[in-house]
This record gives structure tokens, sequence and C-alpha cells, in this order.
């Protein structure tokens, strides 16, 4: 019974060196940054690297943040806006943009979920695709080019590590959808609730940071996109895929946002 428990424990926890390499298997999928140190054992290690999201949406934020206030001190508000909604998608090398175009392409294709599914693969971008695209980036300029500057670092900050626990949270409430598998299906394991719950812990380890305040609007909105979107995804195509998980990310990214412009003034 003893030896039972140690081993699902050490499955549990990885070794310090496992630790690693879940960390750069992560931070090699979700940045465009040449890592290359074992890479080639990333297949490895994807499962296992979930709880690592937020912490290298975290490591995100504060280098677009810090960009951005940077070009704040010579550069209009609405322009460095701009500068900061680039650079949160070029680090990511445009992955979740691309899935919330395939997604938007399948979901409002008004088609049976197989063809939804094939539609989603297509590499080529349709209308809708375009336009969810746009609708998008259009809000989340809205919201950063109407805030402060210190509001604006903490939103930049915030908006990517939100985003990363969501798609955690979409992971762990739906299975995956493509019975062939795909790229999301790499990181689906029996450890996605776990995982979930550690992103929440994460973000509420920021809360001398952020504030308490701060901390539940973004949990509330991290949860209650994360909810209703999957609850969509799973009408439409049964589950999740790898583009649902971007579109998730982009659309809580989004969300967060917009909340945080409307605490100005409160």
């Amino acid at each position: 019974m003893q030896s039972l428990w140690n081993h699902r424990l050490k499955d549990l926890l990885p070794s310090y060196r496992q630790q690693v390499l879940c960390f750069l298997a992560a931070f090699r999928f979700l940045t465009i940054i040449p890592v290359q140190w074992q890479a080639d054992k990333d297949g490895d290690y994807f499962q296992h690297s979930l709880h690592y999201f937020p912490v290298i949406g975290g490591l995100i934020g504060i280098a677009a943040g810090s960009m951005s206030l940077f070009f704040l001190s010579f550069l209009p508000g609405p322009v460095v806006a701009v500068v900061a909604i680039i650079l949160l998608a070029i680090v990511s090398g445009c992955l979740h943009l691309d899935g919330l175009a395939d997604t938007a392409d399948g979901f409002f294709s008004s088609r049976p979920k197989e063809r939804i599914l094939e539609i989603m693969r297509d590499s080529r971008t349709g209308a809708m695709g375009v336009i969810g695209i746009a609708l998008v980036l259009l809000l989340k300029f809205a919201a950063l080019s109407s805030m402060p500057p210190a509001l604006f670092f903490k939103a930049v900050c915030l908006m990517p590590i939100a985003g990363r626990c969501a798609i955690v949270l979409s992971m762990a409430l739906l299975p995956y959808a493509r019975q062939e598998g795909g790229l999301g299906r790499l990181f689906y394991s029996g450890h996605c609730r776990l995982s979930a719950g550690w992103s929440f812990v994460f973000l509420f380890v920021l809360t001398p940071f952020t504030g308490i305040r701060t901390t539940v609007l973004l949990c509330c909105i991290t949860i209650a996109t994360g909810l209703f979107f999957s609850i969509w995804c799973r009408r439409k195509i049964g589950g999740a895929t790898g583009d649902t998980l971007g579109a998730i990310c982009e659309l809580t990214e989004m969300a967060v946002a917009v909340a945080m412009a409307n605490t100005i003034g409160y």
C-alpha cells in the first residue's frame, strides 16, 4: 500500500529535472522563443506541463507589460495599445488567433459536427474567421486604449495569465472532440482537473501584487468565459480541440481587458 502511494505521489509530483523539462515543453509550445535544450523530449512531458501554462502566461504578460510601459514614455496611449496587442500575439506565434479564426469559421458555418471539424482543420481562413479576429482585436484595443498607464500595465500582465488559465479550465471541463487525435490531444491526461485547480491557486497567489478585488474579478471572468464557451463547444462539436483552446485564450484575454477597463473610476 505504501509503495502504491509513493508511486502515485511520484506520478503527480515529478522530480526537479522532470519539472524543468515540463516547464520547457510548455514554454516552447506557448512561445516562439528558441530554447532548444532537450526539445526532442517535449512529447514525453506535454501532459504534465499544463500546470505551467499560467506561469508562462505571467512571464509573457510581464515582458509585454514592461515593454509597453517603455513605449508609453514617448508614444500615445492608443499606439501603445496596438503595440501591446501585437506583442501578445507575436510571442505565441499567433497560435491562439489562428485557433480563434478556425473556430469562428467552423462554429458559424451552421453545419453538423463532422463538417464543423473538417472546416476547422482547413488551413484556409474564411470570412467568419476574419470577422472573429477583427472583433476580438478591436475590443482589446478599445479597452486598453481607454486605460491610464498603471491600469494598462496591470491589464497587459494579467490578460495572458487568464487566457492560459482558461485553456486549462476548458480542458478540465471537456473531452477531446476529435476521434483521430490532434495537436491539443497531446496535452490531455488524467491530471487536467488538478492542473485547472492549480491555475486558480496561482491567480490567488498574485493577490499581494494585484489586490483582492482584481484577483476576484480575474477569477470570475476566467471561469465565466471558460464555462460558457465550453458549453457552446460541447453543443457544437462535443468537446474541445486545439482550435477551441486557442479561441478560449483569446476570448478570455479580451473579456479581462474589457472588464478591467470598466473598473475605471470605481
